[in-house]
């Protein structure tokens, strides 16, 4: 039987979940430097990739690493992942049930589906309302958000702006999911600081198709399906390129209403 490696990507609720899965099953060794989502590259496990590149009898995994610092993976590397290219993929969770040939607990089943598409997800798949603001603050708390970044979030909403039909909402914070979760039930949300944007809702597949290059170029981010996200990586574009990013998004999405 081969062993199997698996390297951890940025730290969530699901690679918490992930980690905890991988550490019952003996055949698995996992590797864990406690990434976040803007260091999550797979260049941080290089000295595993040396080792245990192309020996038959391993097969890697790297969950939701960015590969665009290697040069060229080994032959027994596999990506998991969710976003991006891989967006019309399971959850990263899922993908590793299918891989070890183990049925997700009905917890895990919901972990896994707000990873892939946030709160309606879970709503598709009977969570109780409590069941649901659970798992949300599990995430943000396995995410590193703070008590400060629960009252900034609480500060930048009451400061919201409506534009073109978009709730828009600067912010101090990096973790936006602290915005996000507090303004469910949302049609269309813009979040951005001077460091990174994302969109969340109806439309968001026009914008990956307008962003394609940006997408491309690992500048940006997106899955969830046409109502899901689209992200920028933290700190690729200046302060006033995200202003400009923020005028673009709310002019395309107006467009795309009207044309409906």
């Amino acid at each position: 039987m081969k062993e199997h490696i698996f390297l951890l990507g940025g730290q969530d609720l699901e690679m918490l979940e992930i980690k905890s899965l991988l550490n019952n099953m003996s055949d698995c060794l996992v590797f864990d430097n406690k990434l976040s989502w803007e260091n999550a590259e797979l260049l941080t496990y290089f000295n595993v990739i040396q080792k245990y590149g192309n020996i038959d009898e391993v097969d890697i995994y790297g969950i939701e690493l960015r590969e665009n610092d290697i040069s060229s993976t080994p032959d027994n590397y596999h990506r998991i992942d969710h976003h991006n290219d891989l967006s019309a993929k399971p959850s990263s969770l899922e993908q590793i049930a299918e891989v070890l040939h183990i049925s997700l607990s009905r917890e895990q089943q919901l972990i896994a589906a707000n990873d892939k598409g946030y709160i309606p997800a879970m709503q598709k798949k009977g969570a109780t309302p409590e069941e649901i603001r659970q798992i949300r603050l599990r995430d943000r708390q396995a995410q590193g958000v703070t008590e400060l970044d629960e009252l900034n979030a609480q500060l930048s909403i009451s400061k919201k702006n409506i534009e073109g039909g978009i709730v828009v909402v600067k912010t101090s914070t990096n973790r936006f999911s602290t915005i996000c979760d507090r303004l469910f039930p949302y049609q269309k949300l813009l979040v951005y600081s001077n460091k990174e944007l994302v969109y969340y809702g109806i439309g968001k597949d026009n914008l990956t198709k307008h962003f394609s290059d940006d997408i491309r170029g690992r500048k940006m981010y997106h899955g969830g399906g046409n109502e899901g996200f689209l992200g920028t990586v933290q700190g690729v574009y200046t302060e006033k390129q995200l202003i400009s990013l923020k005028n673009e998004i709310i002019q395309l999405i107006n467009q795309q209403h009207i044309a409906l």
